[in-house]
């Protein structure tokens, strides 16, 4: 999925947390069906965590659920509890994105995956997710 890559912003309902993120403007999302993702129902693209900028003051309004492995750190708003962006299990390195909390105009066109989170091995064995928190040029030089 290639596309130009520009600077998204996005946050949470209440606006308490901000952040900006590069990704291009065409991405793929991942619908997962795992305990917590399909209770919350979040879709979510993933980026290299150096690629997410949290802004302003917007840490002081985060609490973090984890649970099972604890590799998967569940940020949400304090206030209004809204997930926007969270450190996947697949993805330790990176961010996920909740892709209905970027603010409208600069995504063209969101490609929804399914992951397979009840059967969370065999899926991230076989899906290619853990490769979207490598920055291209890293996975271009190993191939």
């Amino acid at each position: 999925m290639d596309s130009k890559s520009v600077v998204h912003s996005g946050g949470c309902h209440c606006r308490k947390v901000r952040w900006h993120v590069q990704a291009p403007t065409s991405v793929v999302a991942w619908k997962c069906d795992c305990s917590d993702c399909s209770m919350r129902g979040n879709t979510h693209f993933v980026v290299p965590r150096e690629r997410f900028e949290l802004l302003g003051d917007s840490k002081d309004f985060l609490t973090t659920y984890t649970f099972g492995t604890h590799t998967a750190k569940h940020t949400f708003c304090k206030f209004c509890g809204i997930t926007s962006f969270y450190t996947p299990r697949s993805n330790p390195d990176g961010v996920a994105v909740t892709f209905r909390c970027v603010d409208p105009g600069t995504l063209s066109h969101v490609e929804i995956r399914r992951y397979d989170g009840k059967n969370w091995y065999n899926s991230y064995n076989q899906c290619g997710i853990a490769s979207f928190s490598k920055e291209q040029s890293k996975i271009d030089s190993t191939q």
